[in-house]
C-alpha cells in the first residue's frame, strides 16, 4: 500500500517540477466535457426513442393500396348489396361494447369487431414481397452500420480525452507515481494482473447482484446504451472486446483514479478517501443514462475501485478489473443473452 502522506510530502518539496494545480484544472475540464456528452448522448437516445413512431400494442393498421398498384384503379371488393329503393346498406356500425351491428338488420345481427394486432404478430400490415413490405421493414445493415458508428464515436471520444490527459500529465510535469504508475511489480508486473483479474470477476458478480437488490427495490436499470453498443458480427465484438472497451476503461480509470485522487492528493495533500468521495460521485453522474439502478451500482462499483486504487497504489490494477466487469456484462447479456434479472 502506497504511503499517500508521503508522496504529498515529496510533492511539495517538488512543487516548482510540476502543476498539480493546472492539472486538476484541466481535469476538471475534462470532467465537465464527460458530463456534458453524457447528457447529450442521453438526450439524443431519449428522442430517438421518443421520435422512431414504433406501433404500439393499440395501433390498428388499416390496409391500404401498395405503391405499386395504380392510383386510378379502386381496390376489388364485393359488390354493395342494394335494397328495393336502389339504396346501399349503410355500413356496420359498432356499439358500446365493441359488438358491430348491422343497423340494415334491425341492429340484432352481431358483427366480428376489427382484431388488433397481437404482441407476435408482424407489425407490417403489407404481405412479403411487395414493395410496401421492402420498404417498411428495418433493413439490418443500416442497423449494423449505426452500431458501428457509435462504437467508432464512444472509442474516438473518450480515447481523444484520455490522450488530452495524458498530454496534460506531461505537459505539467505530472510524477508518474501519482498517477499510480511505478516500475514496482506489485504495480505493474503479474502482481498486478492476477490482482485486477480476481477484482474484476469479484466485482462483476457484486454488480449483478446489486443490480438485482435495486430492481426488487424499485430502482430499474436502463440497459439501453449496452444494448446499441451490442454488435451483430464477430468483427464487431473484436472491436467492441479489443478497442472500444480497452479504451473506456483505460481513460476513465484515468480521469476517475488517477487524476481526481492520485494526483490531487498527492499535490494538495488531501485525503485520497475524501477524493475517492468526489470522484465516485462524479463517476456515478457520469452513466447517469443507466437509470437510477444503474447510478446505484456504478456508483458502488467506482467506490470499490477508489479504494483499490489506493490500498494498491496501481493504475493496471483497477483498468484490468474495470475492463473485466464491462466485457462480462457485455458478453453474458448481449453475447450469451443471459438476463440475471
Amino acid at each position: 500500500m502506497p504511503d499517500w502522506a508521503v508522496l504529498a510530502s515529496e510533492a511539495s518539496t517538488t512543487s516548482s517540477q510540476f502543476d498539480a494545480t493546472a492539472f486538476a484544472g484541466f481535469s476538471l475540464v475534462v470532467l465537465s466535457l464527460l458530463l456534458l456528452l453524457s447528457r447529450a448522448t442521453q438526450s439524443a437516445m431519449t428522442d430517438d426513442s421518443g421520435a422512431a413512431g414504433l406501433p404500439t400494442d393499440e395501433t390498428e393498421f388499416v390496409t391500404r393500396e401498395s405503391p405499386s398498384e395504380s392510383p386510378s384503379e379502386p381496390s376489388p371488393g364485393p359488390a354493395p348489396v342494394e335494397s328495393s329503393d336502389d339504396q346501399r346498406v349503410p355500413r356496420p356500425s359498432v356499439d358500446g361494447d365493441g359488438q358491430g351491428t348491422d343497423p340494415g338488420l334491425g341492429g340484432d345481427a352481431p358483427t366480428e369487431p376489427r382484431a388488433r394486432q397481437s404482441d407476435g404478430e408482424s407489425r407490417n400490415p403489407f404481405p412479403p414481397g411487395t414493395p410496401s413490405h421492402e420498404t417498411a421493414r428495418t433493413d439490418e445493415d443500416d442497423i449494423e452500420f449505426s452500431t458501428g458508428a457509435l462504437l467508432v464515436n464512444v472509442a474516438f471520444s473518450q480515447g481523444l480525452l484520455g490522450a488530452l490527459l495524458v498530454g496534460a500529465a506531461w505537459y505539467t510535469q505530472i510524477p508518474m507515481s501519482a498517477l499510480g504508475v511505478t516500475t514496482a511489480p506489485g504495480n505493474t508486473g503479474w502482481p498486478a494482473l492476477l490482482i485486477g483479474v480476481g477484482l474484476g470477476l469479484t466485482l462483476y458478480a457484486a454488480n449483478e447482484g446489486t443490480a438485482m437488490l435495486f430492481q426488487r427495490l424499485g430502482f430499474d436499470t436502463d440497459d439501453g446504451l449496452r444494448e446499441l453498443l451490442a454488435p451483430d458480427s464477430l468483427t464487431g465484438w473484436v472491436v467492441l472486446l479489443g478497442t472500444v472497451l480497452p479504451v473506456i476503461a483505460v481513460f476513465e480509470e484515468l480521469l476517475f483514479r488517477a487524476a481526481l485522487i492520485g494526483v490531487i492528493s498527492t499535490g494538495f495533500a488531501v485525503s485520497p478517501w475524501t477524493m475517492a468521495v468526489f470522484s465516485t460521485v462524479a463517476f456515478a453522474i457520469g452513466h447517469g443514462m443507466q437509470g437510477p439502478g444503474g447510478i446505484a451500482v456504478t456508483g458502488t462499483l467506482g467506490f470499490v475501485l477508489a479504494a483499490a486504487f489506493i490500498v494498491t497504489g496501481s493504475l493496471f490494477t483497477v483498468v484490468v478489473a474495470h475492463y473485466l466487469v464491462n466485457a462480462l456484462e457485455f458478453v453474458v447479456h448481449e453475447g450469451v443473452g443471459v438476463d440475471w434479472t
